[in-house]
């Protein structure tokens, strides 16, 4: 694509876009997810990790805009830092997931018969253990951490993408313009870089997009059941935990936590609905 090129499509993409209610919505609750955790990781309100036992249950004041917990830390503060600890871990899960899982869904699509077998029960296996149950297998092994969540939830992401690329690239392997290439003698690990991949890369990231929500969700159920972030490093899970004991005495210590983390999935399920649309001109014209 030359210089000139590039920029026209960006400027037509940005064009389209514009329309999509769900795609600016989602767009913008990412992007202050993003600019949140950025500002919390050199300034937060209070110091996240200090107790204030004399300031402890505070409601939301002038001085604590979304009040203290029960060791007298800011909520706003924990609530920003602890964005930081989702993005950190959904991203290098959903990382590990695609990086492994589309290799190997590439690979099943490419080469068929026995190796397309093995790799296809393979993902099988896999999907037969949610995050959960990795997560308590991985902790009984390790102990709890936020890295042996990564591992559990990147571990459950390896099938999801597998079968997304197998699928999407089988479909390609019989059009013309694939097969023009096997023709001319080229080999199907170039085929698969040079025609396939970039071919279904918008489906990929659009599916990326959703298993990072999913990923923030599951990373703050395993926080929630003591598996995923430890203390003191903030966590959205583990503050829905510490809060369910104070319910009916301070509430909005599960309120704010539990804002943080659907407002976060539902922005990105947005995000990658509209980026669904934005990429895909046939389902933009059915809808």
């Amino acid at each position: 694509m030359s210089s000139e090129t590039q920029p026209s499509a960006l400027r037509e993409y940005w064009q389209r876009g514009r329309g999509q209610a769900n795609l600016m919505i989602g767009l913008a609750v990412t992007l202050t997810l993003i600019a949140v955790a950025l500002v919390s990781l050199v300034w937060t309100p209070y110091a996240v990790s200090v107790i204030d036992i004399p300031g402890k249950l505070q409601p939301p004041s002038a001085d604590h805009w979304l009040g203290t917990d029960q060791f007298g830390r800011d909520v706003l503060s924990r609530i920003m830092a602890g964005a930081v600890n989702s993005i950190a871990v959904s991203l290098v899960a959903v990382g590990i997931g695609a990086g492994i899982g589309v290799p190997l869904g590439a690979l099943a699509a490419a080469r068929r018969g026995l190796v397309e077998e093995v790799v296809m029960r393979f993902n099988d296996f896999t999907f037969a253990f949610p995050a959960l149950l990795s997560a308590v297998m991985i902790t009984a092994l390790f102990g709890p951490g936020a890295i042996n969540a990564i591992i559990a939830i990147g571990i459950f992401n390896i099938p999801v993408f597998a079968r997304l690329t197998r699928a999407a690239a089988l479909s390609l392997w019989k059009r013309d313009f694939v097969l023009a290439a096997r023709v001319a003698g080229r080999g199907r690990t170039r085929i698969t870089i040079d025609h396939i991949l970039p071919n279904i890369a918008s489906l990929l990231i659009v599916q990326m997009t959703i298993q990072f929500a999913l990923a923030i969700l599951a990373e703050a159920g395993l926080s929630y059941l003591g598996l995923g972030t430890q203390p003191p490093n903030p966590s959205w899970g583990k503050m829905l935990n510490e809060a369910q004991t104070l319910m009916f005495i301070a509430p909005q210590l599960a309120v704010f936590p539990g804002l943080a983390i659907m407002v976060t999935v539902l922005g990105l399920n947005l995000l990658g609905d509209g980026l669904r649309d934005l990429l895909d001109p046939r389902l933009r014209r059915l809808r």
